[in-house]
């Protein structure tokens, strides 16, 4: 996408996210990294990973109990003599006496001579000798090596994303670390002078900063990598070393404020000379929008409100950077309404809602600075821009939060 071409005074929401997805999906294209296999989980291989050995290693015990040879218990009960006990971690090689068992815990060896183990439930010790009291056939409570998987076998395809039943798979063979694609890395501006850390006394006019450490923990939890979050006043040349700072660190730009139709908008005024196009999108919240690109790196320009911030970044950021990560998509479901809901012409509605056994119920307060409204919604309910009056029961579309 071309920086030099102004977006239209008001763009769809599906437009305006199919511009951003075309901008981004280039990013798929990342070089890919190795890391440890403690790190891994959550990360997409990127190139097939076969086994060094066998599994299991060696023929083992699949019970505590005692190796015998199969013959020698085909009449019970029968009493053997004890040779002795084979442990699990035993690195010696033990063998069997002709007529004789020796006891084995479970992972432990099968000594040479013996083809298979009487578990220790049916068996009684007396003295130097054991009692087997249930025939058992070659074989029984035997792990034979290479029954799980061979030397050379594929444990995991490119592509997979790593869940912990790969970790344990992968780790089994002994493999320290494992190929993946570097995550997208993303940088996080926000603006305005009224915006405060966290921790410090708020003065009259000021409020605490959350958007920088919302949309932190939204990158990560779909699948990018943070690599900065930092805020920057209405001073368009601290705004401008930030935006360099952030540029030269990350694959991607997240700006928060500073978009929309007022006097202090530094965002909106120092990337308009940059190329920046600066419109609006036929949605509530979250009308205010942009996009950048600085020196190849894209900028994604989001309003300054929490809600807008959240919202916008659900609706054009995440299906995206799930796809690049190789996360699942994010589904949506149809519910019916518990109230009758009143939407304006013209704009695509995102109202935060609660699931319920019997449906959606949209909450009070849809207001665009209302966060903690949102962290008590679970969904975000889709009323469509041609929409005006929904009736209670009316089933619609919802996304998850």
């Amino acid at each position: 996408m071309s920086s030099r071409h102004a977006l239209a005074p008001v763009r769809s929401v599906d437009d305006h996210r199919q511009r951003i997805e075309d901008l981004l999906r280039p990013l798929a294209a990342r070089e890919t990294e190795a890391v440890p296999m403690a790190d891994a989980l959550g990360r997409r291989l990127s190139a097939d990973v076969y086994s060094p050995l066998d599994l299991p290693v060696f023929r083992n015990s699949s019970m505590d109990g005692y190796a015998v040879r199969a013959e020698s218990v085909a009449i019970v009960p029968v009493t053997l003599p004890l040779a002795g006990v084979v442990a699990a971690g035993n690195t010696g090689a033990a063998t069997l006496p002709a007529g004789g068992a020796l006891k084995v815990m479970t992972g432990a060896p099968i000594p040479a001579g013996a083809d298979c183990v009487v578990p220790v439930e049916h068996t009684r010790v007396e003295g130097d000798a054991v009692i087997i009291e249930r025939s058992r056939a070659a074989g029984d409570f035997v792990r034979e090596a290479g029954t799980d998987v061979r030397t050379g076998q594929l444990l995991a395809a490119a592509g997979t994303l790593l869940k912990p039943r790969h970790i344990a798979a992968l780790a089994a063979v002994g493999l320290p670390e494992l190929p993946v694609y570097r995550r997208v890395r993303a940088a996080v501006i926000t603006t305005g002078d009224e915006l405060v850390q966290a921790g410090l006394r708020l003065l009259p006019g000021q409020i605490y900063n959350s958007n920088g450490l919302a949309l932190a923990a939204a990158l990560t939890e779909n699948g990018a990598e943070v690599v900065s979050i930092a805020h920057s006043t209405d001073d368009h040349a601290e705004f401008r070393r930030r935006l360099d700072e952030a540029v030269a660190a990350a694959d991607l730009v997240f700006t928060s404020g500073g978009v929309s139709m007022g006097d202090f908008e530094v965002v909106k005024e120092v990337l308009s000379t940059l190329g920046g196009e600066f419109g609006h999108v036929a949605m509530q919240p979250g009308g205010p929008q942009g996009i950048t690109v600085v020196d190849g790196t894209p900028i994604l320009n989001f309003p300054g409100n929490p809600v807008s911030t959240v919202v916008s970044f659900d609706m054009f950021a995440r299906p995206i950077l799930r796809e690049l990560g190789g996360l699942p998509p994010i589904v949506s479901s149809e519910l019916p309404v518990l109230a009758a809901l009143h939407s304006p012409a013209g704009k695509r509605q995102l109202l935060r809602g609660l699931l319920t056994p019997e449906g959606v119920e949209p909450l009070a307060g849809q207001g665009s600075h209302l966060i903690a409204t949102m962290a008590r919604a679970d969904v975000l309910i889709d009323i469509p821009a041609a929409d005006t009056d929904i009736a209670a029961g009316t089933i619609v579309r919802t996304w998850p939060l």
